[in-house]
């Protein structure tokens, strides 16, 4: 199809609640898809909550919220993943979801993960963020090359990046390269980069609406795709939590800027509905028609570029700790190496 309806989830979890926020997630899903969206986009590790404690304290005061992060985080193979599919599959809608997503090899090891499920409730795509950004590194550990995929959905070709990926111009070519059409860029509700004494403006260093647009529309003009800006959102109960731990950072939240959830065009034209200051879901019609007329003027993964000048390798195969092979496993006749290679390094 030509045309199609997508949404951009602007809402909060219940924070650190993984049950609950699957649940109004749930719910978010079914009101979207009575709008008639085809596509409904999550913010950055909507389940079970963004980790902004992370910008408050050092990490030496925040073992617990670690270890309620951790868990709170699910599985790709979980019951929290697995109520999204049914729901997809009955409504006949695609979802990208941003989870903490849980290690079958370590009770303690985390990643920035998002979800891509197909309308028949199939995961077209898991991707792992490949570098935490500042001082996620002390919540999640790195990710891989596995989820840099576009995929093909009911919807139109679907490529995402978590947060600062959209900021590498590498993970974002190797998306472009596979023509996509709609670019899901999923982010945090809020990024403090300054505390009081700091400067006033806790803005600061860092205007989190502005860069993400920036980024967005880069991305969208280069790739002559439409954009998704899908953004957390800091309710009440998030704020109050964060205040009640400690209450000298109540001027930072409150002074610090809100993101918010938008769309893009190809032209890098803002389109369609935006939320910042209220919690909701946006919703925009793209005209998927519209991405190739762009590319006749620059189309940076066909004839506006000199692939004998440059070359990108990337590599896609998911890393896991360990290898197991055992001997009941191993046939006569195979060599141990290419037993290996057909295991593809599965745990």
């Amino acid at each position: 199809m030509s045309s199609v309806k997508v949404a951009a989830v602007h809402a909060a979890p219940v924070f650190l609640d993984r049950a609950a926020t699957t649940a109004k997630a749930i719910s978010i899903i079914r009101e979207a898809a009575k709008a008639g969206a085809q596509l409904i986009a999550f913010p950055e590790t909507y389940i079970p909550a963004f980790p902004v404690w992370a910008a408050l304290w050092a990490p030496i005061d925040n073992h617990d919220l670690f270890v309620l992060m951790t868990e709170q985080s699910v599985s790709a193979q979980g019951p929290e993943i697995a109520a999204l599919r049914r729901e997809a599959r009955a409504l006949g809608v695609t979802v990208s979801m941003g989870i903490s997503e849980s290690s079958p090899a370590s009770v303690g090891a985390i990643w920035n993960s998002n979800i891509l499920i197909g309308h028949d409730g199939a995961i077209l795509n898991h991707h792992r963020k490949l570098v935490p950004t500042f001082y996620e590194k002390l919540i999640w550990a790195a990710g891989d090359g596995a989820g840099l995929k576009v995929s093909a959905t009911s919807a139109g070709r679907v490529g995402n990046l978590i947060c600062g990926e959209n900021t590498n111009p590498l993970a974002r070519y190797t998306l472009m390269a596979q023509a996509e059409q709609i670019h899901i860029s999923s982010w945090p509700p809020m990024w403090p980069t300054r505390r009081p004494g700091a400067g006033g403006n806790y803005s600061g260093n860092f205007n989190n609406v502005a860069a993400n647009r920036i980024r967005a529309s880069a991305h969208s003009f280069e790739a002559k795709a439409f954009g998704i800006i899908t953004a957390g959102y800091t309710d009440k109960a998030m704020r109050d939590f964060l205040i009640a731990r400690d209450p000298s950072v109540a001027d930072v939240i409150d002074r610090t800027p809100r993101a918010a959830s938008f769309f893009v065009d190809p032209t890098a034209e803002a389109i369609g509905e935006m939320l910042q200051d209220e919690e909701g879901i946006a919703y925009a019609e793209f005209d998927l028609s519209r991405c190739i007329e762009p590319k006749q003027f620059h189309d940076v993964t066909g004839y506006y570029n000199r692939f004998d000048v440059f070359d990108l390798t990337v590599n896609r195969k998911r890393l896991n700790p360990v290898t197991f092979v055992d001997v009941a496993e191993l046939q006569a006749d195979v060599p141990l190496d290419a037993f290996l290679e057909q295991r593809d390094g599965s745990v």
